[in-house]
């Protein structure tokens, strides 16, 4: 280890930026947010740093750097564009036992500033002893995507209760389970979603429970979207919580790469239902989320697209509530939209589309389907699992007014590098759809936008 990583108190300490340009404004943007008293030394402000001095954010001194300026100083940055300014600063700092960090100059800086993730109070330093802070920016944005927002409340909750917790459990390793058990389960869960006080009335019964030397097993349930299959359209919120759960239920329409995204020791189950072949049926769905949350496991239920469309979240809700296992629902993107903004068709469009409006074609409903509504001109119809129903859909469609020229496309297996877009009107898209042996999953786009996958999917089919 080149450097030993150290967080500084500086509140109220003063601390010296010599240099006025952007770079030296984000450095006392830091500085200010750690509450250290800042004084700048440089002939000219940046516009930033203009309006922190006008504000008495920071003193400023309207002079070229001289030995003098690092009185009463605990650190210092040399941030200037003179490379003979920046290392009389760091040798000054040498001299008087004062670490200086010379910007983008590791040789010279006996202090490099790391990369920071604040959830404060959770704080995450990334550094490369200068070697490659491109490469520390990276980092950075990989564990910015990895800790959630609120992470740092989780932290300062636990703070609050530290004492008590202290009091009701003298031992030490009974301490460092309910904190383990803590930060594992619905308490953490319920303050990354902002229902602090109930977070608070979680600890309080946890807290309880384990000074009764009782097991207080409480499981969680998380209804995931998955999105249409990329896995890189999945939300943060959802990484987060795939790699939390304890146990997954996936849907055939969830993608491997998806699935890879769990925790790798989560136990995997595959609930996936197909049209005309329901080997999970939705009852045994029901019973394994009960049994595992019952057990006090995470459990993501993980479904294509969004939960809430056409996704029989609302019964899954209703099942956990009633039994009062606690539930976080999390947004995927739905395929409609996933198959529109891979097909580049968009969905309304200003003298093409007014409305959109998503159905599901499954079983015997399609016929009793509002299909004047469905026909009507100035909108886009997006039809969900309608390979199957193809022919019953164009009959209906034409049959209530619908013209045999209007627009049609198919995108099958959208978000995937198998996709496909199959452009046709509603008299050619059956003939179409059996000639290029479309499979589901597809999605079917009804209205004039859908003209527009002739050019832009690169094949014209009509």
């Amino acid at each position: 280890m080149d450097l030993l990583p150290v967080f500084l108190n500086l509140s109220d300490r003063w601390v010296l930026v010599v240099g006025g340009g952007a770079v030296a404004a984000r450095k006392v943007e830091l500085l200010l947010q750690a509450h250290a008293r800042v004084r700048v030394v440089a002939p000219q402000l940046c516009e930033e740093l203009a309006s922190s001095r006008d504000l008495g954010r920071l003193e400023h001194l309207n002079l070229e750097f001289a030995p003098a300026h690092f009185d009463g100083m605990l650190l210092a940055i040399a941030a200037t564009n003179r490379k003979e300014v920046n290392r009389a600063v760091a040798a000054e700092g040498s001299a008087r036992g004062v670490f200086v960090n010379v910007v983008d100059d590791a040789q010279h800086s006996s202090a490099v500033m790391p990369a920071i993730v604040d959830r404060s109070p959770i704080l995450v330093a990334i550094g490369t002893a200068g070697h490659s802070p491109t490469l520390a920016r990276q980092l950075r944005a990989q564990f910015e995507s990895m800790l959630p927002e609120r992470l740092g409340e989780v932290a300062s909750l636990a703070g609050q209760a530290r004492e008590r917790v202290k009091q009701a459990l003298p031992e030490p390793a009974q301490r460092r389970r309910f904190w383990e058990q803590l930060f594992t389960g619905s308490f953490a869960t319920s303050v990354l979603n902002g229902r602090i006080a109930e977070a608070q009335t979680l600890l309080a019964q946890q807290l309880g429970a384990a000074s009764a030397g009782q097991a207080a097993l409480r499981g969680e349930v998380y209804l995931i979207g998955a999105g249409p299959g990329d896995a890189d359209l999945l939300t943060l919120r959802a990484l987060q919580l795939l790699q939390q759960a304890d146990v997954v239920l996936y849907d055939r329409l969830v993608s491997p790469a998806v699935l890879e995204r769990a925790r790798r020791d989560a136990l995997r189950i595959d609930v996936g239902k197909q049209s005309g072949r329901h080997r999970v049926t939705q009852e045994r769905i029901h019973a394994l989320l009960l049994e595992h949350a019952g057990r006090g496991l995470r459990v993501a239920r993980l479904k294509g697209g969004d939960p809430f469309i056409f996704g029989r979240g609302g019964e899954e809700i209703d099942l956990l509530r009633r039994a009062g296992i606690p539930v976080i629902v999390v947004p995927g993107v739905t395929a409609a939209l996933g198959a529109a903004a891979a097909a580049l068709l968009p969905l309304t469009q200003r003298g093409l589309a007014a409305s959109v409006t998503l159905v599901t074609a499954t079983g015997d409903g399609v016929d009793h389907m509002d299909w004047r509504a469905l026909a009507a001109p100035m909108q886009t119809v997006v039809f969900y699992m309608g390979v199957a129903q193809l022919p019953r859909i164009v009959e209906h469609l034409r049959a209530h007014g619908a013209p045999g020229q209007r627009p049609v496309a198919i995108v099958e297996r959208a978000t995937l590098p198998e996709q496909r877009v199959i452009a046709g009107t509603l008299d050619t898209i059956h003939a179409l759809a059996e000639r290029e042996r479309v499979v589901a999953p597809a999605l079917l786009i009804v209205g004039e936008v859908a003209s527009r996958a002739v050019t832009l999917s690169g094949v014209d089919k009509t």
